[in-house]
């Protein structure tokens, strides 16, 4: 099978981590929309796997978490009478969690903003750490549940509560695109003893907003929003190897994998194409050619 240069692929995963949509790289590179497609497919797959085997163990003591929202498709309100609608389409949240300290994405899973998906987020994120951390969610009523399940009391769990100004008319238009205004919070201890000064949420916001940077499908107000629901997994996969693995953090001076002591030395991306290239089969043996002998008659 015909490939692509190693640098040409490595340039399309570049790319694709620092937001630009399938279409304009398409454009750039002269490279087919198929094959683009193909490599996010395939870069989101390996990428989930490294993703999976890489980030265990870890030693937090403070981690954050929150959801961002998204749609595949079209939005909720819409999916229900959308032609063709595909299995997924309507709002699509994802649920983050971030160390603290080397800003590492801990954990992420893509669903519902419901019980059902609190408790696979926390489970998954329970089943990555070595030692008891100080737990911090905003105010949605899944967390205390989902995290009781998966932690138990071996966890210091707050939460923080922000309050919003009820919005007058004149603001009620400008609402639809940023949140109301926080007049604001309250910290909640639900679990164990966690302390007040660490009880915030602004690094995973701060992630959030990173997250609507470099991955496109998630800019609001275009048409580079998830058509499928696996492209989305598989660019959120994508970027959070980049984003943990490969990105210097400008604050750290280092990859938030290296400060979280998970790797040595920054990955490149033709690293990622390289873990691409591990997963594929080895090229079949041809047989020696054997003409073929016309029948006797």
């Amino acid at each position: 099978m015909n490939k692509l240069p190693l640098a040409k692929r490595a340039q399309i995963l570049s790319m694709l981590c620092e937001g630009s949509s399938m279409r304009s790289i398409s454009r750039v590179l002269d490279v087919s929309y198929d094959a683009i497609d193909k490599i996010l497919k395939d870069a989101g797959t390996a990428c989930a796997d490294f993703h999976n085997e890489m980030v265990r163990d870890l030693q937090s003591e403070r981690v954050q978490c929150d959801e961002v929202w998204s749609f595949c498709y079209a939005k909720a309100r819409n999916a229900r009478t959308a032609k063709a609608a595909p299995a997924g389409a309507g709002d699509v949240w994802t649920w983050t969690a971030i160390d603290a300290d080397s800003k590492l994405i801990v954990s992420w899973y893509v669903g519902n903003r419901d019980t059902a998906s609190g408790l696979e987020f926390m489970d998954d994120l329970r089943g990555r750490l070595a030692n008891r951390v100080q737990l911090t969610t905003d105010g949605l009523p899944v967390y205390p549940e989902a995290v009781e399940e998966s932690f138990g009391d071996a966890v210091d769990f707050a939460q923080l509560v922000k309050q919003y100004a009820t919005p007058t008319a004149s603001r009620e238009a400008a609402r639809r695109y940023s949140p109301a205004e926080c007049i604001g919070t309250k910290k909640i201890t639900v679990t164990g003893n966690p302390k007040r000064k660490h009880i915030s949420t602004s690094f995973v916001e701060r992630s959030n907003l990173s997250i609507r940077m470099g991955v496109r499908r998630f800019t609001r107000l275009t048409n580079a929003f998830s058509k499928r629901i696996n492209n989305h997994c598989h660019a959120l996969a994508l970027y959070f190897v980049f984003y943990n693995f490969c990105r210097s953090h400008g604050t750290l001076r280092m990859t938030p994998a290296m400060a979280a002591g998970v790797a040595t030395s920054p990955m490149e991306l033709t690293d990622i194409v390289a873990l691409i290239d591990a997963r594929e089969p080895p090229p079949k043996k041809r047989g020696a050619y054997k003409p073929r002998h016309p029948k006797a008659t």
